[in-house]
């Protein structure tokens, strides 16, 4: 799908036997940038499903707040449910970077554009813990941006290994299916979220 700024595309499974996935991603513009997160609910079932949503609704209510606001915000609402782990990355139109940050295990990987100057994988430092629960302390990473820059978030459904199958040239949402295809789990839910910067 498109809107201003970025190309992106996702795939999803649930786990087998539970009637909803936990997992959750997001893409919430806001003036002069736009905010993308995956959340994964604990768990599976109703109950991650219902701490995922909680964690999603926050988000695009507070989109234009930096990650690490966004982050405590989502821990202080999410206290009374079992918590999420989650990644999100923050895209600045005027400056043409891209912040992130994660805590728990959506990995979150930056696929640069051919013909970049930049190493062509960067990798999200993630922290342990579980928002809702108990967060370490907080930073995040400013990354500059080109035209044609890849971000890939995945949920612990997906197996490691994924980002050397992964092409610039190839469109979000075939890249998405191709993951998802490959590298599921059949043990957890599963989500693949792809966003291609586009200027």
């Amino acid at each position: 799908m498109n809107i201003p700024l970025i190309e992106w595309g996702v795939a999803s499974s649930t786990m087998h036997g539970q009637s909803q996935s936990g997992d959750r991603h997001l893409v919430q513009p806001y003036t002069n940038g736009l905010l993308v997160a995956v959340v994964d609910g604990l768990g599976h079932g109703e109950q991650a499903a219902a701490a995922a949503d909680l964690a999603v609704a926050t988000l695009i209510n507070h989109a234009h707040e930096s990650v690490i606001a966004l982050l405590k915000r989502c821990h202080d609402v999410l206290r009374e449910t079992r918590g999420v782990v989650m990644s999100l990355a923050s895209f600045n139109d005027q400056d043409r970077t891209l912040t992130w940050a994660g805590i728990g295990n959506v990995e979150g990987v930056l696929l640069r554009a051919e013909g970049s100057l930049h190493s062509q994988h960067e990798y999200l430092l993630l922290r342990g813990g579980v928002v809702g629960d108990q967060i370490p302390s907080l930073n995040a990473s400013i990354i500059p941006l080109m035209e044609g820059d890849t971000l890939v978030f995945t949920t612990d459904g997906i197996q490691s290994g994924f980002a050397k199958d992964l092409s610039a040239s190839a469109p979000p949402q075939v890249m998405a299916d191709r993951i998802l295809a490959k590298y599921s789990k059949s043990s957890d839910d599963a989500l693949v979220f792809v966003v291609r910067f586009l200027k």
